[in-house]
């Protein structure tokens, strides 16, 4: 009797949790929808009537603002939603031990795959820090971990789908933020490999609880990364559009006319925009008066080296590590750009 009555509540207990499994997976797609729709709704309504409250300062380049900000934040959103839906889902159910059962424990071996990795496990640059602590409190060699902290949100097949459709016609530029950035992970994991010193290093000690995982930690991520990035995106793109608009041609002259300042300044700017990679091409293709290898840098810096995930790695993995492996990744991630721009576009 006390067996059947375990059975009995053993399948209640299994259809409870499947229960529960479809309640979140409902409500996670219904957050997800309203997410997107809403800042849609909010973009359109804001381009259709700012010029309109806008009084006296309605003039053609505070139209043109409103034309470039909303033209960015329109594409971008549904890559932006997808990205972090897959982030979400692949933190919550995909299990650590997956990435130290696959990686050798050769390090100069272990950092391409690793890398490599970054283009079937897409991410988030503000999911891969706690990714990378995570994988490093696993087992999993720092330089591998670092390189999949860098590639995840820069190769992934969300981003570069994104990237197509912010180029059309151009697959060069996909290919070109592929090779750039996956050279760039790789290296930068072969660097601490050889240079890296314990000591620059604070590894992460605690353990992830059993609450961040399935169902239950899917929501949660969901809605922190859709809101913290659609957070970004709008700030992004609306400095991309006063960048237009406010800039002098003749300032902006000065820049473009050189191929090496106008390089260096679009790498400045993705420091400081801290666009999610989701979005970054869009952005990048607005700027329009900037030279290919100049985009291009914006796209491969962007996701690996801006103001938040210094702050990430800062509070991650200590002040010491964040101020040398970020400055060093600025400088690789340049060269990479312009290599693979002279090299492809």
């Amino acid at each position: 009797m006390d067996s059947e009555h375990g059975g009995g509540y053993g399948q209640y207990g299994g259809g409870t949790r499947v229960v529960d499994g479809l309640r979140f997976a409902v409500r996670a797609l219904a957050y997800a929808v309203v997410a997107g729709l809403a800042l849609i709704v909010i973009a359109t309504v804001a381009s259709v009537l700012g010029p309109t409250l806008a009084l006296d300062l309605y003039t053609p380049a505070v139209a043109a603002w409103w034309t470039v900000f909303t033209a960015v934040v329109v594409q971008a959103v549904p890559f932006l939603l997808l990205g972090t839906v897959v982030s979400a889902a692949i933190a919550a159910f995909v299990p650590e031990k997956v990435f130290t059962r696959l990686l050798p424990r050769n390090q100069a071996l272990a950092v391409p795959i690793a890398g490599a990795a970054g283009v079937v496990l897409p991410g988030c640059e503000c999911a891969s820090v706690p990714v990378a602590g995570s994988l490093m409190r696993r087992g999993v060699a720092p330089a591998a971990a670092l390189a999949f902290l860098l590639s995840a949100p820069a190769i992934n097949p969300v981003v570069l789908v994104a990237t197509s459709i912010a180029f059309p016609g151009q697959p060069d530029m996909v290919l070109g933020r592929l090779v750039a950035s996956l050279a760039t992970s790789v290296i930068m994991g072969w660097l601490w490999a050889r240079f890296g010193r314990d000591e620059w290093l604070r590894k992460p000690t605690s353990a992830g609880g059993s609450a961040d995982s399935g169902w239950r930690g899917f929501l949660p991520g969901l809605q922190h990364d859709f809101l913290h990035a659609g957070g970004f995106l709008v700030l992004g793109a609306g400095a991309a559009a006063t960048f237009n608009i406010v800039v002098p041609r003749s300032v902006l002259d000065v820049f473009t006319g050189s191929p090496w300042l106008s390089v260096l300044l679009l790498a400045v700017l993705a420091v400081v925009l801290c666009v999610c990679s989701e979005a970054d091409a869009f952005v990048a293709a607005s700027l329009s008066g900037f030279s290919p290898t100049a985009r291009l840098a914006f796209m491969v810096v962007g996701p690996m080296v801006d103001l938040k995930l210094f702050a990430l790695q800062a509070g991650t993995f200590g002040r010491s590590f964040a101020v040398r492996f970020s400055s060093a990744t600025w400088v690789v991630a340049v060269a990479s750009s312009v290599v693979v721009g002279w090299w492809l576009l």
